[in-house]
């Protein structure tokens, strides 16, 4: 019997500005009538995206981490590498899903080789099947998750672009000019704040 699933995505791995948000949604066969619409966040409009992630908090026991970029800084200074980062991240919304609702599987959109996620979940004590695969989006609990990460990304994205008046751009093409604006503004030392620096745009702006 399908009793749920853990299902957990990541969102501004890829963009220069903003954060890195990781996400981990619950959901059992009751919810999936309430979840219609539900799909991978790539393919929604943000306000789509938006009002999705607020009918899904609604509906399925849920954890959310949102690493700014100061922090993100911070944290890939001492990693060094993304994949050790996300499978972090990963774990710990993990964790934090199944203290709110126990339950044996968890599916990851597959970012690297899973056994390093799987070894961080045994680290924690946290007995659960993991399921690592290409385009996971196709599983409700994994579209439910992209969308709460992607949420999550465009409302702090959003927020500090008010903080720092000016409009900070998703992705990692055509960031370079707003990179020399913040830079002019605010001086070279403060780019942490917003942007993730191992980025080679860093060394353009």
């Amino acid at each position: 019997m399908d009793c749920g699933h853990i299902g957990v995505d990541e969102s501004g791995k890829g963009d220069y500005f903003g954060p890195l948000v990781v996400a981990a949604c619950f959901v059992a066969p009751e919810h999936l009538a309430e979840l219609e619409g539900v799909q991978d966040s790539k393919k929604l409009t943000d306000k789509k995206a938006l009002a999705l992630a607020r009918q899904i908090k609604s509906i399925c026991p849920y954890e959310v981490l949102v690493i700014m970029p100061k922090r993100y800084n911070e944290l890939y200074a001492e990693i060094r590498n993304l994949n050790r980062l996300l499978e972090w991240g990963h774990a710990k919304v993990i964790e934090e899903v199944q203290k709110k609702q126990p339950c044996s599987l968890a599916i990851s959109d597959r970012f690297a080789d899973p056994r390093g996620l799987i070894s961080k979940l045994k680290k924690k004590g946290i007995d659960i099947e993991l399921q690592s695969y290409v385009r996971a989006e196709s599983d409700p609990a994994v579209a439910a998750a992209s969308i709460l990460a992607r949420a999550g990304f465009l409302e702090r994205l959003g927020s500090l672009s008010n903080e720092f008046e000016i409009d900070l751009p998703k992705g990692a093409t055509n960031v370079i000019g707003t990179g020399k604006r913040f830079v002019d503004q605010y001086g070279r030392e403060r780019l942490g704040e917003v942007a993730k620096l191992h980025f080679k745009t860093t060394a353009s702006i």
